[in-house]
This record gives C-alpha cells, structure tokens and sequence, in this order.
C-alpha cells in the first residue's frame, strides 16, 4: 500500500502539482501582459496624436512661409517692412505680430509707435532680436529640434538637449537654417514665433508672432480617440499649466497632472502634451484582477479535483487492498475453523467406533464434544451461506409475532450447557412478562447465537457471560455482556466490517471468521434495529440487540 500511494505521488500528484504552479505563474505573467499590451496601444494613442498635433503646426509654418514668399514676391526688404505687420495680419489670422529684422540688429517691422499691439511685441522681443540680449528659448526646425553645440568663441552657443529651454542671441537662433520656430515664457503665457528668410536675402529675417487661442482651437478636432478605445480611455492636450486645452471627452474630469501615460509635443509646444486618462481607473486592475480570479479558480479547481480524485482513487485502493487482505484473512480463517471441528468430530467418532472408549462417562463426554463441534460447524456454514445470501440481495425474512424473551430464554437454555461444559459462568437476567415484536425468529435467534459465540471466543481468563433483556420505550434492548478484554480503541465500528477482526485468529488463537457481528448487525437492520458495542463498566464489552415494537412489515 505504502509504495502505490508513493508511486502515485510521483505519477500524479507532484506533477499536477508543478503543473499548477507552473499555471500560477503563468496566469501572473500573463496579466502582466496584459496591462503591458494595454499600456502600448494607449501609449500609441497618444503618439499617434502628438504627431498629429505636430503635423498641424509644421503646416502652419509651412503655409505662413508661403505667404512671406508672397508678400515680398521681387521686393526688397525695406519695400515689405512698412506693411508686412498689417497686411499679414489681414491675411492670415492666426499671426499677432508681423515682424521683419536684419542680422545687423535692426527692426524694421512692426514700428515701435504705431498700435499697442505692436508697442509691446517690441518692448518685449527688441533686446533678443537685435542681438542686445540673451533671452530663454525652445528651437525647433524642419528638420527637428536644433542641437546647441559648443562652437568658438566667436560664435559661442551653449549646448542643451532638445525640450531645454536655452539662453541664446536671435542670430544664434538662426545658424545655417532658412525657417524656425522659436517659443518662449511670457508671465508663465507661450508666445511662439515662426520666421523664415530667402536664398537671396538671407540678411533679413521676416517672421510672425503667433495666436495661439487660435491654433489651439484648430488642434481640437485633432484630439480623438479610435472607436475601439472610446470606452476605456479619454485623450487630452495639456498646455504648460497642464490645462486642459482640448479632450475627447467633454464632459470627462481627472486630476490633469497626473495622466496614465503622456506624450510631450517637443519644441514647437514646449511643456505641451498628450495626456491618456483612462475612463475608468479601475479598469486594468479590475480586468487583470478578474483574468487572475477566472483563471485562478479554474487552476484551483483542477488541482482540487485533481486532489480529491487522488485521495478517493488512493482511498478506494486501500480499501479494496484492505478488504482483499481481509477476504484472503477469512478463507484461511474459515478452512482453520472447518478443520478443528472436523478433526474433533473424526477423532472422538473414530474413538467411539472402535471401542477404544468403555467408560460410559468418557463415551458421554465424548459425544457431547462431537455435538457441540458439529453445532459450531453448522453455525459456521450458516454464517459464510447467510452472509453470502446478502450480499446478493437474496436473504429474505418471514417477519411474525416473536417474544424476544422467550427467544433468548431458549436460546440460552440451549448454549448454557456448552458453556457451563467450557468452564463459563453464564446468567440470564430475563423478564416474566413477553416482549413482543414483528421478526423473523430464527434470524434472531442466529443473532442471539452469534452474539453468544462473540462473548465466549473472547471472554478472557475470567469466563463470565451475562444475557439481559429488557422494554425501553418503544424497544426491546437485549444486552450480551462479558468480562474480556474488550475491542481496542480505535476499532468500535469496524468490528462490525465484513471480514475484520480486532485479534488474527490464526496468531491470537481465538477461532472466528469476521463474520459473526456482521451478519448480526445486517439482520438487526433488517428488521430497522440495530447491534452497537459499548465498554462495559468493570472491564469487558456490551453488545445490545435494539428492536422496535412497531408493526414491521
């Protein structure tokens, strides 16, 4: 038994342990999948949108480019610079300011006193485009954020990474390129400016203050979500206050500084960006949590199932093990019990045939031996036949008024005497009065024989046997009592298991077959009674046969 249950520990159960496990961790990395696979298309989301965003600006450069070509056509600069600021304003909306400036440091457009609009474009960006001043920028070109890299001394211009606002003169600004963009912080407000300048005149550099409530409005529409995603994520443009500017979303509030992925626009929004929010915020968590739950209980519920089959299949092989040990137990249990009689019987017959016995008393003694051998054989084959009968579903009853008193007062009259003869001091406490019920009354007076039989194999060195009947309630109880040495602990219930023996026959030398209790207790329920064991009081065992008095049909 001990190597199946390790081999099938080996075979099944460790492997489908390791299998679990190996689920387990499965089913974590594939959750972490999960969120990650999410989390790349919300990212790409917001790329997707950002370079948007991005597209929309570079042409809207592109397209004041083409109305400076425009507007200055075959003119020379100082020809434009009288009127470059109001006619470029007339013409596209979204420029503020119109501005021209030379390399050598002069403003040509807008005039310092014309309106206040240009007045403070000028008070504000003279120092820087002239040259006088250093201010704090974010470059952009066509062909990407301008890299500052140290050059000589005449030249000088400090290095910073792209997203870096930087200190830098206007001619700085320009190096070798012909069109920009340039952004910097006003009183925590963006102001961007887009310039260009031409082949032929590379000395004048014209250029435009943006409106950026204005380009703002025309990004709007650019901040959508896929139909796919509508449900679980909502896109924003944060400007450098990381306020809302645009969302896809109208009515959707979340705590704008904290998006679950963002995507800044570069140089030409600097501290601008695309926010992912998700709708709901919960959701990852809860879809992983409910994948892991899902799966989780389906692993678990394999490794339990698998677990329980183990157990009930290992619980099933110990019992039928058990009981094939038992059944081989009984065959050599029964050819042992058939034998001792048999040999008596032959031995004491051949004796008397012989004449080798005179004695009147020894040729009593001796056939009262064969009687009581020859009776003990006959209950042995009843036993193995009725036992058999039942487990086929062929024992039938012929259920009749029976006086359980009387019955028990025969039957002890009849075992008294072998008994007596076997050195047992036997008394019957029985009532005058009749005890009534429905039964078969040979089946219960088996009951009675093999209960009688159970207190004499194990009765012990004191040979004390007492039989009691009595009504309590609406039962008859009948109680066979003796002085051995009782059941062990730990075997109150399976005594009355086919084949099971507290003590080994063959080894303790206490003849039986396993079946004597069973058949007892199987016709007791039978007949809806019962046989229980209990300890009794001074040393030994009870066993009491229960009857109702109820009709039994």
């Amino acid at each position: 038994m001990r190597k199946v249950a390790v081999i099938f520990v080996l075979a099944v159960f460790v492997p489908s342990l390791a299998l679990a496990w190996l689920a387990i961790r499965s089913l974590r990395n594939q959750g972490f999948a999960l969120e990650r696979q999410r989390t790349l298309l919300y990212q790409g989301a917001a790329e997707s949108t950002a370079k948007d965003v991005i597209v929309h600006v570079e042409t809207r450069r592109r397209e004041f480019r083409a109305l400076v070509d425009k507007l200055v056509g075959n003119q020379n600069a100082g020809q434009v610079a009288e009127t470059f600021d109001s006619r470029l304003r007339q013409m596209w909306p979204f420029a503020e300011v119109g501005f021209v400036v030379t390399l050598d440091g002069q403003v040509l457009a807008p005039p310092l006193f014309a309106d206040s609009r240009g007045r403070n474009f000028r008070l504000e960006n003279d120092r820087f485009l002239t040259g006088a001043g250093e201010i704090e920028v974010y470059l952009d070109t066509p062909k990407g954020p301008m890299s500052l890299s140290k050059l000589d001394a005449k030249d000088a211009r400090p290095s910073a990474p792209a997203g870096r606002p930087v200190l830098v003169h206007f001619k700085q600004v320009l190096g070798d390129a012909d069109e920009g963009t340039v952004a910097r912080f006003l009183q925590d407000e963006l102001n961007l400016l887009f310039w260009c300048r031409f082949e032929g005149d590379t000395n004048t550099v014209f250029g435009a203050q943006i409106d950026v409530d204005r380009l703002t409005n025309e990004l709007r529409p650019l901040v959508r979500v896929e139909p796919g995603l509508t449900g679980d994520i909502v896109l924003a443009l944060l400007d450098e206050q990381s306020r809302p500017v645009s969302r896809s979303r109208a009515n959707f509030v979340a705590d704008w500084k904290r998006p679950f992925i963002s995507r800044d626009i570069g140089d030409l929004l600097p501290h601008w960006r695309i926010g992912v929010y998700l709708a709901n915020p919960n959701s990852l968590q809860t879809s992983a949590s409910e994948l892991r739950v899902v799966l989780g209980s389906l692993i678990g519920l394999l490794v339990v199932a698998i677990a329980i089959g183990g157990w009930l299949i290992v619980a099933d092989l110990k019992r039928q093990l058990t009981l094939a040990r038992q059944k081989t137990d009984f065959v050599s249990n029964v050819s042992h019990e058939l034998k001792t009689p048999l040999t008596s019987i032959r031995m004491f017959s051949e004796l008397l045939a012989e004449g080798r016995v005179q004695e009147p008393e020894r040729q009593k003694h001796f056939l009262s031996i064969i009687t009581a051998e020859t009776a003990r054989l006959t209950r042995l084959i009843n036993n193995v036949l009725d036992f058999a009968k039942l487990e086929r579903g062929e024992k039938t009853y012929q259920f009749e008024p029976v006086d359980v008193a009387a019955l028990a007062r025969e039957t002890c009259e009849t075992y008294r005497a072998h008994l007596e003869g076997s050195g047992f001091t036997f008394q019957c406490d029985l009532p005058k009065q009749a005890l009534p019920v429905q039964a078969d009354r040979d089946a219960l007076a088996q009951v009675l024989v093999n209960l009688l039989s159970n207190a004499e194999k194990y009765g012990g060195e004191k040979k004390q046997i007492e039989l009691a009947a009595e009504r309590n309630g609406s039962s008859v109880a009948v109680r066979v009592m003796d002085r051995g040495a009782g059941v062990p602990t730990g075997c109150e219930d399976k005594i009355f298991e086919q084949f099971f023996r507290a003590h080994d026959s063959l080894s303790s030398g206490i003849q039986g077959s396993g079946l004597g209790l069973t058949l007892a207790r199987q016709i007791a329920r039978a007949h809806k009674g019962d046989v229980t064991y209990s300890r009794r009081e001074g040393g030994g065992s009870c066993f009491t046969l229960r009857l109702p008095t109820e009709a039994q049909t």
